[in-house]
């Protein structure tokens, strides 16, 4: 029996040696043309300093200008102090049902940096739960309502702003640093519209249930009412959900606004504009040219099966095949009927044993022989060696295949 197996064992490996031998030849790469397929569409002529427009679901960008210079962030630092409030409290630093109470740093009577400033209207001394905290910040802007937090959770406002320039190093925040925890003009603190737009995608990537608070449209705190500053909420036609503005005589009137239609959801950034209306204005511009002229599409699912391919060698004879992450493409609306998916193997020819998630390749997806995406091309189950019979038989399919294909 041992002797049996000792054979097995020594034509198998002769097999496997021989196959390795045949000449395995890469797929050709093709040469595709580099020329922007979204330059036919026309883009919208605003006079803001700076601004964007990116699809959520594929990070396309559809439409800039000036899009990393620096500029002055106002309240839209908020976005990253709220950002950090929510990264504290999934990691159970703090809870929404704590209570706070407020310090002189955050009592807006007497204090000269807030001055003429948006306020939650906080008083020294008085107990606050961190969920109306959190509303202060994003509904009424209150930079007294971000102090509070920024000395809950760090003790005091440095340490907190060093905690947002850590997260945006962290998801790749390149053009921005942050000075303080409420975006009122100081030297050195800048960001720019690209990173606005990243933070906003992160913001609602990361903390989806959260972010349905944006789209409320007021907020009463110690009988004060106050109205949701982001005007585009109440717009009838857009389905816009957030996200905040920003004013300041230095930074002009910012604006970061996501909506969502179709299925799709853009994001736009205004900065430097010279009024609110403006600002309001250009955003609705850009989003109702982004809707009008793109579509987002889900082409392929993660881990689920296009196609198949065939095995040499395997105790199966095929596998799986699909990607690794959702496939999300930003195309033109007219030019839908003209995507075309294009795979490409690494071998000519897939020996086992295959892993289970193993690349195999690349998968493009292409409009005009422009590439919009590359993914990798992997395999969805795992392929073990099969018997000797297997390979025996396998090894003459390889023969004739290479003989025919000479």
């Amino acid at each position: 029996m041992k002797l049996i197996n000792y054979c097995i064992k020594y034509y198998y490996k002769i097999l496997i040696n021989l196959v390795l031998i045949i000449p395995c030849m890469m797929y050709p790469y093709i040469s595709y043309s580099h020329k922007n397929i979204f330059e036919i569409v026309s883009k919208p002529d605003l006079k803001a300093k700076s601004y964007i427009l990116i699809d959520y679901s594929s990070g396309l960008v559809l439409a800039e200008k000036n899009a990393d210079i620096h500029h002055n962030p106002a309240s839209l630092a908020k976005v990253m102090t709220s950002y950090v409030i929510e990264k504290a409290i999934k990691l159970g630093k703090i809870h929404r049902n704590d209570i706070i109470t407020i310090s002189k740093n955050a009592y807006y009577s007497g204090n000269l940096l807030f001055n003429r400033s948006s306020l939650m209207f906080l008083k020294y001394g008085e107990r606050v739960s961190v969920k109306n905290l959190i509303k202060g910040i994003i509904l009424q802007s209150g930079n007294d309502a971000c102090v509070a937090m920024a000395e809950y959770i760090s003790g005091n406002q440095d340490n907190f702003v060093n905690l947002m320039n850590f997260y945006s190093k962290k998801i790749g925040l390149t053009n921005t640093f942050f000075k303080n925890v409420h975006g009122l003009d100081e030297l050195e603190q800048y960001t720019s519209a690209r990173d606005m737009a990243i933070l906003g995608i992160v913001l609602i990537r990361d903390f989806p249930q959260e972010y349905i608070l944006y789209k409320e449209k007021e907020f009463t705190f110690n009988k004060i009412h106050q109205i949701n500053r982001n005007l585009l909420l109440w717009d009838k036609f857009l389905n816009v959900d957030g996200i905040k503005t920003g004013h300041t005589n230095i930074a002009g009137y910012n604006l970061i606004v996501s909506a969502k239609k179709y299925n799709m959801r853009l994001l736009a950034v205004i900065l430097g504009e010279t009024s609110e209306k403006n600002r309001t204005l250009e955003s609705k511009i850009l989003l109702n040219w982004g809707f009008k002229n793109f579509k987002t599409i889900n082409p392929l699912i993660k881990y689920k099966k296009f196609g198949s391919l065939p095995v040499f060698f395997g105790k199966n004879n095929s596998l799986s095949i699909g990607v690794n992450k959702n496939v999300y493409l930003t195309i033109i609306k007219s030019q839908e009927k003209n995507l075309q998916i294009v795979y490409f193997v690494n071998y000519n020819k897939i020996i086992a044993p295959i892993h289970k998630y193993q690349i195999l390749g690349s998968i493009n997806f292409m409009i005009n022989n422009h590439i919009l995406k590359s993914y990798p091309l992997i395999s969805l189950q795992e392929v073990p060696r099969g018997n000797i019979f297997i390979c025996i038989f396998d090894y003459i399919r390889l023969l004739l295949s290479n003989w025919l294909d000479q």
